[in-house]
Order: C-alpha cells, then sequence, then structure tokens
C-alpha cells in the first residue's frame, strides 16, 4: 500500500500509484479453516456420496432451520434457484409485483417459471418496497408479491403480508441479503409463504454456491422439496414442474463450516461497518446507509449515497477513482432491473414511472466490508475519501 494522498495529482486516476497494490473486493469471500475443510471432505470421499440429498445436505437442511427458528429448510443448488423452485412449490400465475431496486435473479427467476414480473418503485429511505407502493398495482392478474430484504433490512413484513391478506395474495422474500437479520427481533426467514436465501462466495455465510428455502408451512415445504428433484425424494406432493436443483454434498460442507463461523464473521463485519460509521460523519456530501434499521443485521453491505447537492464529485466519479486505487467499488444496483435487457423493451412503461429506483441507481456506491479488507485498510480508504470531499472541485476540474 502506497502512503496517503498530498495531492490531486498523486491519485492513480491522474497517474500517481494506487492507494492499495492488490485489489480490495466488496464481496465477504470468507474461508473456513484449513483444516475443519479437509476433515469434511475427506469425510465426503470415504463415503462415497457426493449428490441426491447427502448426509452433509440433510444435517444442513435441520441446523439451517434450528439457527432461524423456522420449521422448515431445504436447500438448493443456489439462490437464483430457490426463488424458481418457490414459484412452483407455491403455484403461481400470472403477474408477481416485485421490486425494479434489486439484483436482476429476483426477477429472473420470476421470468424462467412464465411469470409477469410487476415492477415497484421503493422507498427512498429503507430501498424496500412497501404495502402503500404495492397496493396500487394489484390487478386481478396478480397472483404473488416478492419482497427483497435489501441489505438485510427487512421488506415490510407486516404491512405486506395485512396486503396480501387482504388481497388473497401469496407474500414470499429475496432474503439473499439478510441471514441473521432481525425484524422486531425475530430471525428473518420464517415470513410471508416461504423466504429464500443465498450461500453464494460473496455472503457471509459461504457455501462456495448455494441457496436454501425456510418455511413454517409444513405443506409448502413438500411441495419444494418434490420440485427441487427430478429423482425419488421424501415427498412427492404435486407441482406443475420440477428441477434438477439439489444442493451437492461439497456444498453442503462448505455451507456447515460457514455456519460455524458466522457469528466471528459477522462480527468482523460489524467491527468494520462502525469504522466507516465513525469516519464518515464528517464526509460532505456522502450519507450511509442504514442497514440495520434498529435491528440486528450481518452487516454484509456497506452503502453510501452520494448526494449532488453536497458535494461536486458525482457517484460515478467517486467510482472510477476508486477503481483506481484498487478499491473494486460498486454501483449496487445499477442499473435497476427495468432499465435492464430485456425488460427495458418489454416493459418500457417502467421507464418513468419508477423514480426512486433510478435515483438510488445513479447514486448508491458499495464500499468493501468482509474478509477482503483489514481495520487498517479502512482506515486507509477513509483517509482517500477524505481527501476527495476535501479536494472535490479541483479534481471535478481535472476529470473534464
Amino acid at each position: 500500500m502506497t502512503t496517503s494522498k498530498k495531492s490531486v495529482q498523486q491519485l492513480a486516476a491522474f497517474g500517481g500509484y494506487p492507494l492499495f497494490k492488490a485489489p480490495i473486493h466488496v464481496g465477504q469471500l470468507y474461508m473456513p479453516n484449513w483444516n475443519d475443510f479437509e476433515d469434511t471432505f475427506r469425510g465426503i470421499f470415504k463415503r462415497h456420496y457426493f449428490t441426491n440429498h447427502g448426509p452433509l445436505v440433510r444435517e444442513m437442511d435441520e441446523r439451517f432451520a434450528k439457527h432461524l427458528g423456522v420449521r422448515n429448510a431445504v436447500c438448493v443448488t443456489n439462490g437464483t434457484v430457490s426463488l424458481m423452485v418457490a414459484t412452483q412449490a407455491l403455484n403461481l400465475r400470472g403477474e408477481v409485483i416485485v421490486p425494479a431496486f434489486t439484483f436482476p435473479a429476483t426477477v429472473q427467476s420470476l421470468c424462467w417459471a412464465g411469470l409477469t414480473p410487476v415492477f415497484c418503485d421503493v422507498d427512498p429511505l429503507t430501498h424496500n418496497i412497501t404495502s402503500k407502493l404495492a397496493e396500487p398495482l394489484i390487478t386481478e392478474r396478480t397472483s404473488a408479491i416478492l419482497g427483497t430484504h435489501l441489505w438485510g433490512r427487512a421488506c415490510d413484513p407486516d404491512g405486506l403480508q395485512s396486503l396480501c391478506d387482504e388481497y388473497g395474495l401469496s407474500l414470499f422474500f429475496d432474503a439473499a441479503h439478510a441471514i441473521d437479520c432481525t425484524y422486531n427481533g425475530k430471525k428473518i426467514g420464517g415470513f410471508g409463504r416461504v423466504e429464500s436465501f443465498s450461500f453464494h462466495a460473496t455472503k457471509v455465510l459461504n457455501g462456495a454456491e448455494g441457496g436454501c428455502l425456510t418455511t413454517n408451512d409444513d405443506a409448502l415445504a413438500d411441495r419444494i422439496r418434490t420440485a427441487r428433484n427430478f429423482h425419488v425424494s421424501e415427498t412427492y406432493a404435486r407441482v406443475p414442474i420440477r428441477i434438477n436443483g439439489k444442493m451437492s454434498e461439497a456444498q453442503a460442507a462448505m455451507a456447515l463450516l460457514g455456519l460455524k463461523g458466522l457469528s466471528k464473521n459477522i462480527k468482523k463485519n460489524k467491527d468494520l461497518y462502525r469504522i466507516y460509521r465513525q469516519r464518515s460523519a464528517d464526509w460532505k456530501g456522502l450519507r450511509m446507509v442504514d442497514t440495520a434499521g434498529g435491528e440486528e443485521s450481518n452487516y454484509q453491505y456497506c452503502v453510501f449515497e452520494v448526494n449532488p447537492d453536497a458535494t461536486v464529485l458525482t457517484r460515478n466519479q467517486f467510482f472510477f477513482i476508486l477503481r483506481a486505487e484498487n478499491v473494486l467499488a460498486r454501483r449496487y444496483f445499477y442499473p435497476g432491473v427495468h432499465r435492464m435487457k430485456p425488460y427495458d423493451t418489454l416493459f418500457p412503461e417502467y421507464l418513468t414511472t419508477l423514480p426512486v429506483t433510478d435515483y438510488l441507481s445513479s447514486h448508491l456506491l458499495q464500499f468493501p466490508i468482509g474478509s477482503g479488507i483489514s481495520s487498517d485498510q479502512v482506515e486507509h480508504l477513509s483517509d482517500l475519501i477524505s481527501f476527495l470531499i476535501k479536494n472535490d472541485a479541483e479534481i471535478a476540474e481535472q476529470m473534464l
């Protein structure tokens, strides 16, 4: 790592040396202890049981359900497949209301199931859809609402549930961000009909890849177990279609080890988050998004909103400057799903009706947090941000 910047010309964007020698990613990338990893995988090789609901997958189902305090957890290949399976287990038809400010897979899972996404705008403070925003979008074709617990903050479970009860709709959630996050002191996982989690390598609970569906509805859990598998399984409940969505033993091994280290990983995230919180108090033009909302959080995301009225630098200018310094910040989510192919041409009406989504997509920036950055590096990155803000006018002029 080079020394702190003393002049604008020392910025890597203008020919100086990067602040960090190696790229710093925003993903979590928490790895298990090597000895534990080796022992666990030796067991897989010894048993010669690699897939088709092996003992480690069954153990992960049981332990994750117990960890979240729900009746059923059903592990699958990944988070996208979990949402695809959920749509079949719920037997959805027609339209599903979904936020446009989410990861593309949330919406694509609906399209794979032959459903029509109805894009909903989000609240400017929580970045989540609400019952008030969703209700005007309900038609006779609406069968469900799919909410995203963005940044791990619960997506209005009570309001959306009341709305769905009133109109006879199914409610389910993309909880990929929300492992070990809470709502009213209760862990996310048992809200709506079913909730979908991701164990992707960039998540705080890392199965290298993987996903899980959680529900307190035993009959629905039976349909999920049937839908995730082509072969004979524990159940044979009636579902419209099935898929090879099984979790492998290797994925389950990683996920179980990730569950073992989860509290330690969250503590590190929280420690880093607190440094960002403290250092950003004086950052004119950058507002740290409160991902916890007064609840427990996994602090998996560190997100800032760039206020164009308070700093000369735009979000994209911050983005490119940080990238040059080997800080691989992300414009999360950019653009909104309604502006991605093919949705921008399939549903052009949304290009002018989602102002908050469009604003957030052009003003939010995700900073590194997790295993790939140390507390000292966060301090050095914070020094850099302070320097950029102090010299924003000169830097903006240089970037013309």
